[in-house]
């Protein structure tokens, strides 16, 4: 009973600090005069990263690389396949130009780099450094990059000016707070009740964990998605499954005197799905710029078909391989020939 109640309460947290989040955060972005693309690409996705960041690093300290490890993985599959795909199913959604040539190419390199770190079974405390300046790098580039050329309204109307962005940043910290609560208090009862039942700890880093520390990232997108905040929306996945890797996972791995530990099947299945779903943003972001719904209904299904066979696969069970074979043999051809004609299809309207 205290388990639903929780559950209860911190959806409606996530609801409510999501709605102030957008809010907040689209507002602040028109008074200082940035596009909201960069605020949806840093304090947005980073702000609703807060939890994988907790529980990354406190995972890292107490001994459990598995969870540490398998939040991140698992929150950055989570926020392309289900995220991505419910607020592209909810509306379809226009991708920036910047996000197409700049953050998924750098995206798909970050995981690259991170699956190679991984190769030897662990990534160590230097490794961890190693990602956390390319974190500060990219920072520095996003803020640089990302300014709008037109005025903000600072300075117009002086303190007038200065109580808005106050009111709208209070938006900002009130949602983060409540998304963060409400995220918390829901992993602490999944948790339990999976450890209850059985389940490994890398199972439950790869599904409860991350899906539940990723659940700011999918009540803020879904949001923005309904509130035509669109660049809020795909910024905040992108920027959050960067932050994921270079921020949480290099400060899991340098804060740990022995760095984190890679499980082998984390090595040989996890991260190359990880690597295979950033790469899979590009085709889909690239065809025409748009989402389309049914783009997000695809992401969603094989979203579904990946939690399906880490149940099947965590319990042994009889019905694996033969999900395996469906899914080589029938989805992911039918997949990798639809988005071949909708990418010949984009390139053919941009030569017309």
């Amino acid at each position: 009973m205290i388990a639903g109640l929780l559950l209860v309460v911190g959806l409606g947290l996530l609801l409510g600090g999501a709605e102030a989040l957008v809010r907040g955060a689209s507002r602040l972005a028109t008074a200082l005069g940035v596009s909201p693309l960069l605020v949806g690409l840093t304090v947005v996705a980073w702000g609703t990263s807060a939890p994988e960041l907790v529980v990354s690093t406190m995972a890292a300290v107490q001994g459990q690389p598995d969870i540490a490890l398998g939040n991140v993985v698992g929150s950055n599959v989570f926020n392309v396949l289900f995220i991505l795909g419910a607020a592209a199913a909810v509306t379809p959604l226009v991708v920036a130009r910047q996000l197409v040539w700049i953050e998924v190419p750098l995206l798909v390199g970050v995981s690259l780099v991170t699956w190679a770190l991984a190769a030897d079974a662990r990534i160590g405390r230097g490794d961890g450094i190693l990602l956390l300046l390319l974190g500060l790098g990219y920072t520095v580039f996003a803020v640089r990059y990302g300014a709008a050329p037109e005025s903000n309204d600072l300075g117009k109307g002086g303190d007038p000016s200065r109580q808005r962005l106050a009111y709208h940043g209070a938006f900002v910290v009130v949602g983060l707070g409540a998304l963060v609560v409400g995220s918390r208090w829901f992993v602490q009862g999944a948790v339990e009740i999976a450890r209850w039942l059985g389940v490994s700890e890398l199972v439950i880093g790869l599904t409860i964990v991350a899906g539940g520390t990723s659940l700011p990232e999918l009540a803020t997108s879904v949001v923005a998605a309904l509130k035509g905040e669109r660049d809020i929306s795909v910024g905040n996945v992108v920027g959050s499954n960067l932050f994921n890797l270079l921020f949480v996972l290099g400060a899991a791995a340098a804060i740990s005197s022995d760095g984190v530990k890679v499980a082998s099947a984390a090595l040989h299945f996890d991260l190359p799905v990880m690597v295979a779903v950033a790469v899979a943003c590009f085709p889909i972001f690239f065809t025409g710029h748009t989402i389309a719904r049914w783009e997000g209904w695809l992401f969603l299904g094989y979203g579904a078909a990946y939690w399906a066979y880490l149940l099947l696969a965590s319990g042994e069970h009889a019905m694996l391989p033969l999900f395996n074979r469906v899914m080589l043999a029938f989805v992911v051809p039918l997949t990798l020939i639809t988005l071949a004609v909708s990418m010949v299809r984009s390139l053919r309207r941009g030569q017309g």
